[in-house]
């Protein structure tokens, strides 16, 4: 069978994104088996354009059983070094598919969840929102990659101030219980639930199907929850919606 390998690098965000590519690109090629080489493999768990998905470095036989003597096609250039998105002049996934030579629709990301990663979601928010009748709003004020890759645990370029995320939650405590999303290395906020252990991504987005009310910076949950069909607001720093945003968020 024809095969299309895709490699996808950088964040879980834009795997996310890559989502609504690969679903661009079987409509285009639809007798076309499309393989993943990515950092985050389980965003494209179930996901129906997929047939096989592997983790960067844990390809083994994959020259022989994917391209040696193969009807393949390979896809690993990356979309953040085409000009259409160095100079801002395109979306993300518009981006991508013009640099795949497929049209571009409007498809939207997506994201599937079994049965144990919702029933995590929704174990972690029985067992941490209080039983106060007020909605849950997630919050996330600050992102990246982790402090392996992060020095220092704010970054002006992406996070909310953490004196203006603070002034948040005194804004909105009493009127939601606000659970923060966060890393253990992110500044501490008083009066919200903090939530910074390490679960899989599939299972912390899960959480937002239990959600009232969203509010994140450019970071992963923004794009999980577009994938997701859940409007959020969304703030923006040095990165632009037009690039990396949605229109079902109020950015």
């Amino acid at each position: 069978m024809a095969t299309t390998v895709f490699q996808i690098e950088g964040g879980v965000g834009k795997h996310i994104a890559a989502t609504a590519v690969l679903k661009a690109y079987k409509k285009a090629h639809p007798k076309r088996k499309i393989v993943v080489v990515c950092a985050f493999p389980e965003i494209f768990l179930r996901n129906k354009d997929v047939a096989r998905h592997y983790r960067i470095g844990a390809v083994p036989y994959f020259y022989e059983d994917y391209i040696y003597n193969k009807d393949v096609h390979v896809y690993a250039q990356d979309p953040y070094r085409q000009t259409s998105h160095i100079t801002k002049q395109s979306h993300l996934i518009q981006t991508w598919c013009d640099m795949i030579g497929v049209p571009y629709n409007g498809e939207r990301a997506e994201l599937t969840f079994n049965f144990r990663e919702k029933e995590v979601g929704a174990s972690i928010i029985d067992g941490s929102i209080p039983k106060n009748g007020k909605p849950l709003l997630i919050f996330q004020p600050f992102g990246g990659p982790g402090k392996e890759h992060q020095p220092h645990p704010y970054s002006w370029t992406r996070d909310l101030h953490p004196a203006q995320a603070q002034a948040v939650v005194d804004k909105l405590k009493d009127k939601y219980n606000i659970l923060h999303i966060c890393y253990e290395f992110h500044p501490t906020l008083t009066d919200c639930i903090r939530y910074h252990h390490f679960i899989s991504k599939k299972e912390l987005f899960s959480m937002l199907n239990w959600s009232e009310k969203r509010l994140f910076i450019d970071s992963s949950l923004q794009h999980a929850a577009a994938a997701m069909g859940l409007s959020s607001t969304v703030l923006w720093v040095a990165t632009q919606p037009e690039l990396f945003g949605y229109p079902i968020h109020t950015n």
